[in-house]
């Protein structure tokens, strides 16, 4: 392997201070309620708002300030989102009477968790399409109460119009006006005006990422996400001012994104190098895309697509693009990605808000055990079981010796009072 640009080694450790400011915040909030809640939105945003849940007229004013082109804009997006989510949900069937043996039946049900909130990041742009992407899964899981909460525009007292309205087309039963650790220790734990949720899912800066950790077990959550990521597995073949956009498109998001190119082609790796180069000069985010490109960006050269994919699949990106003559023929070799995008023609920026699937995934090679927020993210698989007298005086005794073995007496009885008198066994 020849290195064409190398990148600075980004771990994920998560330092000691930043571990104690989150676990105060936790603490406060937990304490002190909405008033913890208030003092945090007015520090960190500028925000003096008294009651945190967005009213219908806060929405119906968001719809008023878009344009009909940018409602519409979500309408579209919003129905492939759905449509992929139901078609999901389809997949996933119930068992509803399996017999292992006569008389035992077993099956299971799939359930929706009653309660999630859908953090939808504030920052430095509305990403308004997080909303879309957390909320239309929620929905066609059939969750009961959906939730979501972004922090408000500092110095607004308000959410961004274009994720209010996302949020409001998506289906979300309740709004609120409150980001950061603070928001995650909320619906966690709850406030005087928060009730709390039982799953909490998306993305968001370090203190929540950090949050969502430190609060897992009280509330489930769908990950710890760190910064975006996109690998490009390229030859010959590949257009190398496509692949320079696509890894600028995810340089922007932040410093500490990373986009990677592993190729087979030193001609085509060094003209990714100079299109990136060039295109900088008139990308109007450049001053952030340029910082993560020099930092973490990397360009590596192989010698075969055999040593591609099994690098690819150590990376375990949350985003992998397969732009080589024949992809069909590797895709069954890859399996440590977030989504996949096969093809030149199949821009990874269309998954980021409308082709359908989810664009809520799994970084810092968290792809090796996960996949991406889906419809799954909010329903349980629940079993249950039912025998006849006969079924259960048949297995009595291979439970109850069982349990012996590992000597749990009362398991033991357990199953040897369905078969013998109750004076018998005790």
């Amino acid at each position: 392997m020849k290195i064409l640009k190398s990148a600075q080694k980004r771990t994920p450790a998560v330092t000691r201070s930043l571990q104690a400011a989150v676990t105060e915040i936790i603490d406060r909030v937990c304490q002190e309620g909405d008033r913890a809640l208030k003092d945090y939105s007015l520090r960190f945003d500028q925000c003096s708002r008294e009651d945190l849940r967005v009213t219908p007229k806060e929405i119906q004013n968001a719809y008023e300030k878009l344009t009909p082109q940018e409602i519409e804009d979500m309408k579209t997006a919003l129905g492939n989102i759905r449509a992929f989510a139901q078609a999901q949900r389809g997949s996933l069937t119930e068992i509803e009477d399996f017999s292992p043996m006569p008389g035992i039946h077993l099956g299971h049900r799939i359930i929706p968790v009653r309660s999630c909130c859908c953090y939808v990041p504030g920052g430095s742009y509305p990403l308004y399409s997080t909303a879309l992407m957390l909320a239309a899964p929620a929905k066609a899981a059939g969750v009961p109460r959906i939730t979501a909460c972004s922090p408000v525009v500092k110095g607004s007292g308000q959410i961004h119009p274009k994720t209010l309205v996302a949020m409001d087309l998506a289906g979300v039963d309740e709004i609120y006006a409150v980001g950061g650790a603070q928001a995650i220790a909320a619906f966690s734990y709850g406030t005087e005006q928060i009730e709390p949720v039982d799953l909490i899912v998306g993305p968001g800066n370090q203190y929540v990422t950090e949050a969502k950790r430190q609060c897992y077990g009280q509330v489930g959550i769908d990950f710890v996400a760190g910064p975006s990521e996109v690998l490009v597995l390229a030859d010959q073949s590949a257009n190398p001012d496509i692949v320079a956009a696509d890894l600028l498109a995810q340089s922007e998001h932040d410093p500490n994104a990373k986009g990677i190119v592993i190729t087979t082609d030193e001609t085509f790796g060094r003209s990714v190098l100079s299109s990136v180069k060039k295109q900088l000069e008139t990308l109007q985010t450049a001053q952030i895309a340029e910082q993560s490109w020099d930092t973490y960006g990397e360009i590596l050269l192989v010698d075969s697509l055999d040593e591609a994919i099994d690098l690819a699949n150590s990376y375990a990106p949350e985003h992998l693009e397969v732009n080589v003559a024949d992809p069909q023929k590797i895709l069954p070799r890859l399996y440590n990605y977030g989504s996949l995008f096969i093809g030149e023609n199949t821009a990874e920026v269309f998954g980021d808000y409308a082709s359908g699937t989810n664009h809520t995934l799994p970084t810092l090679r968290a792809s090796r055990y996960t996949g991406g927020v889906w419809v799954g993210t909010f329903l349980k698989t629940c079993t249950h079981q039912s025998m006849t007298p006969e079924a259960s005086g048949k297995i009595a005794p291979l439970v109850a010796r069982m349990a012996s073995g590992e000597g749990l007496a009362g398991h033991a009885r357990a199953a040897k009072i369905r078969t013998d008198t109750p004076e018998h066994i005790l």
